[in-house]
């Protein structure tokens, strides 16, 4: 009796093992695509592509650059999110690895259509990233077209824009002012805020946004095709002195490839690149000695700075808006004296900065870049323009005093 009641318990208990161990094989196998949970980051980056526009082909191979570069990375501490925009339904996603070690690309949020220039679209894509995904130190990364600090189109004093979508037809915008406005919604302070869009680098955008990041990353030129490289980027954005390297990597990769334009083509960009990354917490120094040293200067007609370096190589009816080189400018304006006692301090505001000896436009081609300094500034032909009108509600124009300039 004791073994017959003693073999039937241990029948079911065998029976029982045998249906939790198959269970439990079972749910392994199927769960062997599924992306691994992170762990709480040091680091969490958001690239935000806004690529509604021409620019659709160059997301979808930036994305998988952006994929080989997290190869190297630590992912138990490090989130790469991206925003997804480019003709199709925007996706909001991390690069993560599934149980098998591969990188996949992890559905944070499927979107329908929106308008990914809207203040308001992006501040929900922004605050699910970081909410989701807290970390230590954070990074942005903002791609897309852009022209600087200038009016699309100059209606108001109140507008400069980055970003464009062009879903349905439309012509959509996002302004500087609506980006600041994002930022100061309750966003995480950045380590770095890289721009890769064209003629970025200009002084009047980095100080509007010099409360919000530690660094500014910019081209004042026109952006090569491919745009960064990421693959070579990526992985220092997760690094001690993350922008300092990030924008060394991406100098090397274009330097390295540099043939004076020859062959010139997206997949084989020999044109060369210029790029640039300054502190913030430089920049109020940098508006007081500009502001300190303008005010003591004889005035001097707009006409007299003809021959400072535009990095806008468009002709007007192009859309020429004027980025001309800073150091430059001031060289121009100042005495000997006074300009090397601002030059020590606009250099102490750079970390980074370096050009191959020509750069490419898609209106001139390849144009020389000797003598150039890195950071751009408006200069108005006329005090009168639209353009002038919208420059005099910039921060910078005031904290740097233009209005002795006569502007």
């Amino acid at each position: 009796m004791r073994c017959n009641n003693y073999t039937i318990p241990m029948r079911m208990k065998l029976y029982t093992l045998l249906c939790i161990s198959f269970f439990l094989l079972f749910t392994a196998c199927n769960q062997d695509d599924d992306p691994v949970p992170p762990e709480v980051g040091s680091r969490t980056v958001l690239v935000y592509i806004v690529a509604d526009n021409t620019l659709s082909s160059f997301a979808k191979e930036d994305v998988e650059e952006m994929i080989a570069g997290m190869e190297s990375v630590d992912l138990s501490s490090s989130n790469l999110l991206v925003y997804q925009d480019d003709r199709v339904a925007p996706v909001l996603f991390r690069i993560s690895r599934n149980r098998k070690g591969r990188l996949e690309k992890e559905i944070i949020k499927e979107y329908a259509e929106q308008v990914s220039t809207k203040a308001s679209v992006m501040k929900e894509v922004m605050h699910r990233a970081f909410y989701e995904y807290p970390a230590d130190s954070y990074g942005l990364v903002y791609w897309s077209h852009a022209d600087g600090w200038i009016p699309y189109p100059v209606p108001s004093a109140s507008t400069r824009w980055i970003g464009q979508d062009t879903g349905e037809g439309q012509d959509n915008r996002m302004n500087i002012s609506d980006f600041v406005d994002v930022l100061d919604d309750g966003m995480p302070h950045f380590d770095f805020i890289m721009f890769d869009a064209c003629f970025m680098m200009s002084v009047e955008v980095a100080y509007e946004v010099r409360n919000y990041t530690d660094y500014y990353i910019g081209s004042p030129t026109e952006n090569p095709g491919p745009g960064a490289p990421y693959d070579k980027v990526v992985p220092y954005m997760f690094k001690p002195g993350a922008a300092a390297q990030m924008t060394e990597a991406y100098f090397n990769h274009y330097k390295d490839n540099y043939k004076a334009g020859e062959g010139i083509s997206n997949a084989n960009w020999t044109g060369g690149t210029s790029i640039c990354a300054v502190r913030t917490d430089a920049l109020d120094d940098l508006a007081d000695v500009t502001g300190q040293l303008l005010e003591r200067a004889d005035n001097e007609s707009v006409s007299s700075f003809n021959t400072v370096f535009d990095y806008d190589k468009r002709d007007m009816e192009e859309g020429h808006v004027g980025y001309y080189d800073f150091s430059q400018m001031m060289e121009m304006r100042l005495d000997a004296d006074a300009y090397v006692a601002w030059k020590n301090v606009f250099d102490a505001s750079i970390v980074y900065w370096n050009t191959t000896d020509k750069n490419y436009s898609m209106f001139k081609r390849m144009f020389s870049m000797e003598g150039t300094n890195g950071i751009t500034h408006y200069i108005p032909l006329s005090v009168d323009s639209k353009a002038a009108e919208a420059y005099r509600s910039m921060a910078w124009y005031k904290a740097a005093g233009l209005e002795n300039m006569g502007w």
